[in-house]
């Protein structure tokens, strides 16, 4: 028992945590003015990484997703050429991961799990990755400064020189509320000043920021998901498949064949309804918790931030797993007939 006390008592973890929750309240209440948090500025639509570039940060944070996600795929890969059969660390984790996955969609869509697991498993892994790389440091918070025409804004103070690129930082005692409304001359007179002087009352543009917090992305993934819907539905069950939406046997039926026909229409508007329902609820979840997170962190930049960390790393794991579920039902749902008949027919 002794020793274990010993331990504990050379364990500088807690005197750790300790120390950084002071240092890090006297940044924030009592230190320098560019220590302190700063709320960013809220933009809903993506930025251009850089003024003037095709590219917004959301698609650069995007490719940085798919990147990390080659690179996953590869390293797997040369494991399993290798034939190990007993996998560790990230490997281990990965295994874990696709079997839970696997799990889901075979029961649900039972013999088609293997036709389907590529697509679904795919959307998984690409929002779980853009929900996670999106809390790493300098995700909304380093970019380049640029004078908003409304809103509030910031003064800059210069920081140091990375060769000939001059850093700055926002300065917490300077804020401005911008209420300036230019007319079409005007940014261009704004516009080509800007060019040639630094903004005195700046946001932040980030160079990199969540993907999903971008309806492009989202609606994206939305029409892929329910447009493969469709293309699952037609493999299993063949031209029969539309007889879903299109009815026309059963307007000879009396009245119920006429209702049915219309059922089979509403169904045809609730297919379009679910890209809304898809995009809307995964870039309306995401871009709230990335809007907690600032909101928090500049209201109370100690203790409480790590916890939201954590929570928001359970809330993208969830939010990923959400699409990836419905998704799968979608699909095994356009699997089975009309009538809930399989068509069981191997189609190759």
């Amino acid at each position: 028992m002794s020793e274990v006390a010993e331990k504990k008592k050379r364990n500088p973890g807690c005197i750790i945590a300790i120390v950084m929750v002071v240092l890090g309240a006297l940044a924030a209440y009592g230190g320098n003015a560019l220590l302190k948090p700063i709320a960013p500025a809220v933009i809903l639509p993506a930025e251009p990484v850089w003024p003037g570039s095709p590219m917004t940060n959301t698609m650069l944070a995007t490719i940085i997703a798919d990147i990390l996600l080659i690179l996953l795929a590869f390293s797997v890969y040369r494991f399993l050429k290798k034939g190990d059969l007993v996998p560790g660390g990230i490997y281990n984790a990965f295994e874990v991961l696709f079997e839970f996955l696997w799990a889901t969609v075979e029961g649900a869509s039972g013999k088609w799990a293997r036709r389907i697991i590529p697509l679904v498993g795919t959307i998984f892994l690409l929002i779980f990755v853009a929900n996670m790389i999106k809390l790493v440091p300098g995700f909304e918070s380093i970019g380049y400064l640029e004078h908003p025409h409304r809103g509030y804004a910031y003064g800059i103070t210069p920081l140091f020189t990375l060769g000939s690129l001059p850093v700055y930082a926002l300065n917490s005692d300077e804020r401005y509320n911008v209420t300036l409304e230019v007319e079409e001359s005007g940014e261009a007179e704004v516009a080509a000043s800007a060019e040639h002087e630094l903004c005195q009352e700046c946001i932040v543009v980030p160079f990199l920021r969540g993907s999903a917090t971008d309806l492009n992305f989202t609606f994206a993934l939305a029409v892929i998901a329910v447009l493969m819907t469709q293309v699952y539905g037609v493999w299993a069950l063949g031209p029969r498949y539309f007889l879903k939406f299109f009815a026309i046997t059963e307007l000879s039926k009396g009245i119920f064949g006429i209702i049915n026909f219309g059922v089979g229409l509403l169904e045809l508007i609730l297919e379009f309804a679910k890209i809304l329902s898809f995009s809307f609820r995964l870039f309306g979840n995401i871009f709230a918790g990335v809007l907690l997170l600032s909101i928090i962190g500049a209201l109370l930049p100690i203790i409480l931030p790590p916890g939201l960390y954590m929570f928001e790393i359970f809330f993208g794991i969830i939010q990923a797993y959400v699409f990836f579920l419905l998704a799968t039902m979608f699909i095994s749902m356009a699997l089975v007939s009309h009538h809930g008949e399989e068509h069981g027919e191997e189609h190759h």
